[in-house]
């Protein structure tokens, strides 16, 4: 297979991290290429957010990594080069106007994940980087130095290769492992990858009775009960599935499960946070004092949405048929108990395909902070998600892409000229 053009940089991956690599070596005055195995560039940034694109969190360096889950201090350099606030002004500049939601997240006003897609393909494009459709297959080394890549479509000769393939989550999307298989290629440790920010499979079939039910403004404890220890605690929203549960507060409470083991964890809904216990037996009583001579399934129709009531009045062991004004103080405190602290026993991750993120990857021990070069092999770097780094939800783990990528880029293009 004869060798091709020659390039500075050649950029292995069009995703967040890889767009925004090729970007910053390109505006040191390279010649990058991107190499992308899909035909068009952002595949899974088109579904992050539920389309919307959580493009970063509108916060401070400390506050980002307050907010990385695995080798945060790994990321203080990164994070300090290229903020959150930088990553809101370059898509600005790209005419994407943002706006700051709840918990610091920043959105496009358009809600449309695609436009950050298009303005970031457009960046890449404009400072003169070429995209080829090709999978690369293989590093080409010679003395511990890269001399370029094979791909599906010949080989590449550069000085400078910058690996920023993602992880193992969302195959489709052409995060299948490669990154990992060229890092070991340059002997590089690979942290055995976990999905991370990842649906969660729970016991029993009553999430499944409760299927296609979204909880808002609920407060999820996730509980370690070999410890006793509260691992998580966050307010917000969820989803029951046929297998279990998914949404924010879950992906971002599964992320606090070091090692997962069947029924050793237990999550805790508190369906009304805002109610104290005593407030919120006086609302059951007042809503009893309408109902009294009703069935007790039917009158929490005003308390709770409907699917969760069968559930509710299971756990609470009383009969569904008996009537309001037959409920006794003590019934009527197993109730609020429920509504208080509805448990269920986590029975494992939805596999690593699910996650939003891999856990895992690259160990930083063998990357410089502040350049992403490999400490191993000259010219070699990494950005993004094949990297051991990981963050809860909120903009967090792409802010790590941009900035990762943005470090990686504007090293390999720098000293690309001095060669």
């Amino acid at each position: 297979m004869g060798t091709k053009k020659s390039y500075d940089v050649i950029v292995v991956g069009g995703g967040a991290a890889g767009m925004m690599a090729a970007y910053a070596a390109a505006c040191c005055g390279r010649q990058v290429l991107v190499a992308e195995r899909n035909e068009r560039l952002g595949r899974k940034l088109l579904i992050t957010g539920k389309g919307r694109c959580n493009v970063t969190n509108n916060c401070t360096p400390q506050e980002l990594m307050q907010h990385v889950q695995r080798n945060p201090k790994f990321l203080y350099s990164a994070f300090s080069q290229f903020t959150a606030q930088d990553t809101m002004e370059f898509f600005e500049r790209l005419h994407v106007p943002l706006k700051t939601e709840r918990g610091n997240r920043v959105f496009p006003q358009s809600d449309r994940a695609s436009d950050i897609v298009a303005a970031l393909s457009r960046a890449v494009r404009d400072v003169g980087c070429d995209v080829v459709t090709a999978r690369v297959t293989s590093l080409c080394l010679h003395d511990g130095c890269v001399s370029g890549v094979e791909t599906s479509g010949g080989v590449f000769a550069t000085p400078a290769v910058i690996v920023a393939t993602g992880g193992l989550s969302y195959p489709a999307t052409g995060s299948t492992g490669d990154g990992y298989r060229l890092a070991k290629q340059a002997g590089h440790t690979i942290v055995p990858p976990a999905p991370s920010l990842v649906p969660l499979e729970i016991e029993g079939g009553e999430c499944a009775e409760m299927m296609g039910l979204s909880l808002r403004n609920v407060l999820l404890t996730l509980e370690d009960t070999q410890t006793g220890k509260a691992l998580y605690r966050e307010q917000g929203e969820l989803l029951m599935t046929h297998f279990g549960m998914s949404g924010p507060l879950v992906l971002s409470a599964s992320s606090h499960i070091p090692v997962m083991q069947r029924a050793r964890y237990r999550i805790h809904l508190d369906l009304k946070p805002a109610l104290e216990p005593s407030v919120l037996d006086a609302r059951v009583l007042r809503d009893f004092g309408e109902n009294l001579n009703r069935a007790f399934h039917n009158s929490l129709g005003r308390l709770l949405p409907r699917a969760v009531i069968p559930v509710i009045i299971k756990r609470s062991g009383i009969d569904p048929q008996l009537r309001v004004h037959q409920i006794s103080r003590e019934m009527r405190a197993r109730l609020c108990a429920r509504i208080k602290d509805l448990d269920f026993a986590v029975k494992s991750f939805r596999p690593v395909e699910e996650a939003i993120i891999t856990s895992g990857g690259v160990s930083t021990s063998e990357i410089t902070p502040k350049t992403m070069a490999s400490k191993l092999v000259r010219g070699l770097y990494f950005a993004g998600e094949v990297i051991d780094v990981d963050a809860y939800t909120g903009g967090f783990n792409l802010q790590i892409a941009f900035s990762t990528g943005y470090a990686a880029g504007t090293d390999a293009g720098s000293w690309s000229q001095e060669e």
